[in-house]
């Protein structure tokens, strides 16, 4: 069985997010989105919400569950028993980024990285776009993927 995280420090629930879940569920068994615990991190929305909110959008597949961690991604990634980390990313900078840490990730625990460009058309979408915008009290419902409601 291939168990993997899909961590998420700050927002993971926008279209970009719910589109590479969904990918790559199509090769992966289960995931777990893992909410990152960094209280110098700006959110939007309180911890124990972002967790609420990602739970019941994916409440009806028991393929994915949602964590909290503190620390490093990697140690949480073998604490939750899984033997993959799945990463999006937006830009060719983003790749050559991940790439490094993924590297790195699999000299210090074994632990693969998967990297999944987010689709073309959601590249701008981003979780700091959200937030911001958030912030001015725009509607960002067209950023969410269908059926998440961020106003409960």
């Amino acid at each position: 069985m291939t168990r993997a995280i899909f961590p998420g420090t700050f927002d993971p629930f926008t279209v970009g997010h719910a589109s590479i879940v969904s990918r790559a569920l199509t090769f992966i068994d289960e995931i777990v989105i893992a909410i990152g615990i960094n209280e110098s991190k700006h959110t939007h929305f309180p911890l124990e919400q972002r967790k609420r909110m990602i739970s019941d959008y994916y409440k009806d597949n028991p393929r994915i569950s949602v964590q909290t961690y503190d620390g490093l991604t990697t140690d949480f990634a073998r604490e939750a028993g899984a033997n993959l980390i799945v990463r999006g990313i937006r830009t060719v900078r983003d790749f050559e980024y991940e790439e490094t840490i993924a590297d790195i990730n699999r000299q210090l625990t074994g632990i693969e990285t998967i990297l999944l460009f987010t689709e073309p058309e959601l590249t701008c979408v981003s979780s700091t776009i959200v937030r911001e915008l958030l912030s001015f009290g725009k509607d960002v419902s067209q950023f969410l993927p269908k059926g998440m409601n961020i106003n409960e």
